[in-house]
């Protein structure tokens, strides 16, 4: 990508992307409905805003924009960008695509202005938002949808594929419906479930919250997004999206019509085979970068809550000559100390549960 690149919003998907490219050299401008957003852009290195009254010819146009304007930034790009490719960066692709063939019906744009546009999608974020949390890494190694349309130029297409390779990217290719139906599935019903969830914590009593572990974080984590987003994002894959809600409807009230009576003949085969089902469904996740799923082994540490005790034990890890598939952390009720799970390949759980042990390190067996 040699640029010149402007990105039309500096949001944290915008800036990230602002962030990357210039740290490789690529000439980048900023352009945001925000002067304090696309200012704080710049200060962090993103690009440069682009002045009124710049002669700028973009190679490329880069729409970080929300799904509901997204396609009207787009449609002004093409016109006004006459060489430039033009892609989006928005959670849906269909309902965008749809817009701007409406456009071309109407005649408020152009058949060959839209080959130059190619829909796109990062699936990467971060719960916070805005450019103070962009990061120029934010895309390394994760999936970069890009869902060329039935008239997309070939030459487009390669310049929406190089912009993620670029940024560290895996390039994947659906069509718009096929993205709309895999993220509903993968990110926006993920996002229902855990905001629902942590709805339910609302009027909690302390001491039972007091008694939350990581079960709970883990699961409510994507419950702390930005409602005014989420808000677009649900409203323009619905149809999707209710499609898997009602089956999820037809789970909860098999749920819950055998918890009503727990003791019933079959009740508990029914549970066991609810319970499995998610076993199954959780086991078909790919692993480690795009892998197939692999079981691990996990060693558990218990470590003192004090400076430098992580950095410790990864290091004898290290030593040990033994790779980390994983690890996470929980911090013991009422206690200044921590559980350390690293999880490992099967075959080598017990020379590392050895090598620590011999270093008085605190293993749980």
């Amino acid at each position: 990508m040699s640029g010149p690149v402007l990105v039309l919003g500096t949001g944290l998907l915008g800036a990230s992307i602002g962030l990357g490219l210039s740290r490789l050299g690529v000439d980048v401008r900023l352009s945001d409905p925000s002067p304090t957003a696309q200012l704080v852009a710049q200060d962090i290195g993103a690009g440069r805003v682009l002045a009124p009254g710049d002669a700028l010819e973009p190679q490329l146009v880069v729409v970080a924009a929300p799904p509901d304007v997204a396609a009207a930034v787009v449609a002004d790009a093409l016109r006004v960008y006459a060489g430039a490719t033009v892609i989006d960066i928005a959670s849906v692709k269909a309902s965008i695509l749809r817009s701007l063939q409406d456009d071309v019906a109407a005649g408020r744009l152009g058949a060959e202005q839209l080959r130059r546009y190619v829909g796109t999608h990062p699936m990467a974020g971060r719960e916070k938002s805005g450019p103070a949390a962009a990061r120029g890494e934010l895309f390394t190694a994760m999936p970069w949808v890009v869902c060329a349309h039935e008239t997309s130029d070939p030459a487009a297409v390669r310049v929406a594929g190089d912009v993620a390779i670029d940024l560290g990217a895996t390039v994947v290719r659906l069509d718009a419906a096929e993205h709309d139906a895999a993220v509903a599935l993968v990110s926006h019903f993920p996002q229902i479930a855990s905001s629902l969830l942590a709805s339910r914590l609302m009027n909690a009593p302390a001491h039972a919250l007091a008694l939350a572990g990581n079960g709970l974080r883990d699961t409510t984590r994507i419950a702390a997004s930005d409602p005014k987003l989420w808000i677009q994002i649900l409203s323009h894959n619905a149809p999707e999206l209710v499609t898997i809600l009602h089956g999820l409807r037809e789970d909860l009230n098999r749920l819950i019509a055998t918890l009503e009576a727990p003791d019933a003949e079959g009740a508990h085969l029914d549970l066991a085979e609810l319970m499995s089902q998610g076993n199954a469904g959780q086991a078909r996740i790919p692993g480690k970068h795009g892998a197939p799923p692999q079981a691990f082994a996990v060693v558990t540490v218990i470590v003192d809550d004090r400076p430098g005790q992580i950095a410790e034990l990864l290091t004898a890890v290290g030593e040990a000559g033994i790779n980390l598939e994983d690890l996470r952390m929980e911090h013991s009720s009422g206690h200044q100390v921590g559980l350390v799970e690293m999880s490992v390949l099967p075959g080598r759980s017990a020379e590392l549960t050895e090598f620590l042990t011999q270093r008085k390190w605190k293993v749980i067996q």
